[in-house]
């Protein structure tokens, strides 16, 4: 899958991207472990980034998640990535959204662009219903991308992800298909 906009294109990473992966992690590890559970040294090796691939072209196989790299089209640059994750279907057909974009490539509008990719790809290829973000309160810069591709914030969950070792609040935002609604 590829989906293009006006300034990044989404696509499924491949284990060619492990190194690109790899560089974005490690250049925005601190950064990333504001809004992300904590991970161990070993995440951030090679072998772990081309084992985190494989594993998500096999979830991808089963319909289990979807992840895709966030890539700029003038340098075709790795800036992020966008998920699909813990897919259900049936009577829930709904997905749980995450995303992280290089620290340095913040306010550009390049997260808007993605996340309104990834929900025109899960609603009109996936067929899902429903998908839902989780996000900290302090966090005002991910409510507005939300807010701005639509999300609805529908209401608090209380000690909900386990962040540095400490219980963290999250709001959970949602969006329905608009055909669906």
């Amino acid at each position: 899958m590829k989906k293009k906009s006006q300034h990044i294109y989404v696509r499924t990473l491949t284990e060619n991207d492990a190194q690109s992966l790899l560089t974005l992690e490690l250049e925005n590890r601190s950064y990333f472990q504001q809004f992300t559970p904590l991970v161990k040294d070993e995440f951030f090796t090679l072998s772990r980034q081309m084992e985190r691939i494989k594993r998500s072209m096999q979830r991808r196989a089963q319909d289990e998640a979807y992840m895709h790299g966030i890539f700029l089209n003038e340098t075709d640059a790795l800036v992020g990535t966008i998920s699909l994750n813990a897919v259900e279907r049936g009577p829930i057909e709904g997905a749980l959204l995450g995303y992280v974009l290089d620290e340095n490539q913040g306010g550009k509008g390049y997260m808007t662009e993605a996340i309104r990719l990834i929900i025109d790809y899960a609603f009109y290829e996936l067929r899902l219903h429903r998908i839902e973000a989780g996000v900290k309160p302090a966090n005002k810069g991910s409510i507005r991308v939300l807010e701005k591709t639509g999300f609805e914030n529908e209401g608090l969950n209380r000690k909900k992800v386990k962040i540095n070792g400490e219980w963290e609040d999250h709001y959970l935002f949602a969006i329905v298909h608009p055909d669906e609604s």
